[in-house]
């Protein structure tokens, strides 16, 4: 069967616009619809290509680190969103963190003056009504009446969902540094956070606060909605304990504060946010608090006693499909092979992975369009370790996942030479350079 040449894509988020920009950079048209500018989601603000809602993190760029080794399988399939984060990039430690506006403008600008990309905007409420080859990348806030359709098209009622939350940003200039201080956990990426140290009385008098906040609640069929581990709000990681958030977010291990040469108690920490280094983002502090409670409890932070806020947080219902039920191994339907489905729609939760699952739709199109086979990644790189874990595990409970050395395939016995057990540490660095080596033979096959 011949298939067009022109592959049709919804959602311009990272997903969509690295699946966009890739298959336009090998010679196929692109049509690309976006339905932001008329129609908004109730978490983004603009109509710009690959607008980040949540964080402006892209995570770990550490070598031996499972999102690090993502990065560089990526950096090897010339990712579009690796090199504008990178341009983008703001000091962050030893993650990838950036400037959300100078990076969406990045993305929206390459994607809008690419000769082989036509942006339509225009919202899509019926799968059935695009030409094939179609790409679904419309994230986890798809608009309902296109979910309907995508439900219709499964012959199933049953999608899955998770609750996801923002963090507050705060003005920079607010934050009084008399207490507050510049610093990385262990050292490590210099004096790339702002850190606000708490005694232990300040710390449970603030955790109190917290309990006793104002919340704003589910609706009736919200309620038995999940939250996603990596972005847990930060009532719920007190709802766990009193003592969660000090051993999570608010840990002040590897951190000296300059005053008392010891590490605090408890820290919150802020990340910078924009390349001017004018806003900075409470790291961890995603939160469901209504906005005058967010305010009021947060100013209890020492050094936010004065804090202007840029940006408040809140909370929306995120969905996914049950992927390794519905979706053959190249991510496309199981009821019709020339529908794809890319990103955090697929069950992949963080920015990166969502980028990267986009990135090998995009190949696997290219692939369906020649009348190939899908070159699919080696099971042992971290690529493949993400793409199996939402295609191939079938769970009674699929939940969203990011790429974390539980995903990557267990070392067998030829890896171990005789050894019961490696060290953690020298087992997180065989799997990365088992991965790199497996990635490496798999584009000298495929390029």
């Amino acid at each position: 069967m011949e298939v067009s040449n022109t592959v049709h894509i919804v959602g311009a988020g990272l997903a969509g616009s690295e699946c966009a920009l890739q298959l336009a950079d090998k010679g196929f048209s692109v049509c690309l619809y976006e339905m932001r500018g008329g129609t908004m989601t109730p978490a983004h603000k603009t109509n710009q290509c690959a607008e980040l809602v949540c964080s402006n993190s892209f995570g770990s760029t550490m070598d031996y680190a499972a999102p690090g080794q993502l990065k560089w399988e990526a950096s090897q399939l010339n990712s579009h969103i690796l090199q504008a984060a990178l341009e983008a990039q703001v000091p962050s430690g030893m993650a990838l963190g950036v400037d959300r506006e100078v990076f969406a403008k990045t993305i929206h600008d390459k994607v809008h003056s690419h000769p082989k990309i036509k942006v339509i905007e225009k919202v899509i409420e019926d799968i059935e009504s695009i030409p094939r080859p179609t790409i679904i990348a419309t994230g986890p806030l798809t608009h309902t009446k296109l979910a309907e359709s995508i439900s219709k098209h499964f012959g199933t009622g049953e999608f899955l969902y998770f609750f996801d939350a923002i963090a507050p940003i705060i003005d920079a200039d607010s934050i009084n540094m008399d207490i507050a201080f510049k610093a990385s956990r262990w050292g490590k990426g210099g004096d790339d956070y702002i850190n606000c140290p708490m005694n232990k009385e300040q710390y449970y008098t603030f955790i109190e606060e917290i309990q006793n906040a104002r919340k704003i609640e589910p609706k009736e069929f919200e309620k038995d909605t999940p939250f996603f581990d990596a972005c847990m709000p930060i009532e719920e990681i007190v709802r766990r304990g009193i003592d969660t958030p000090r051993f999570g977010p608010m840990s002040g291990k590897g951190l000296d504060d300059p005053k008392t040469g010891r590490w605090p108690y408890a820290v919150v920490q802020l990340r910078q946010d924009n390349k001017a280094a004018t806003a900075y983002n409470i790291v961890g502090f995603q939160t469901k608090m209504a906005y005058p409670e967010q305010k009021r409890v947060f100013s209890m932070i020492p050094g936010l006693e004065n804090a202007e806020f840029l940006k408040l947080g809140s909370i929306h219902r995120n969905l996914y499909i049950n992927s390794p039920k519905l979706l053959n191994e190249d991510l496309s339907s199981k009821k019709d092979p020339l529908l794809f489905f890319a990103g955090q729609i697929t069950g992949v939760e963080g920015y990166f992975d969502s980028t990267c699952i986009g990135l090998l739709v995009s190949r696997f199109v290219a692939d369906k369009i020649k009348g190939q086979e899908p070159a699919l990644p080696p099971r042992a790189s971290a690529m493949g370790s993400l793409l199996y874990a939402i295609t191939k595990e079938e769970k009674e409970n699929f939940q969203p996942t990011n790429i974390n050395f539980g995903l990557f395939p267990p070392l067998g016995e030829e890896h171990l030479k005789g050894k019961k057990k490696i060290p953690k540490d020298k087992k997180k660095e065989l799997q990365i350079t088992l991965a790199k080596e497996a990635f490496s033979h798999f584009l000298s096959l495929t390029k």
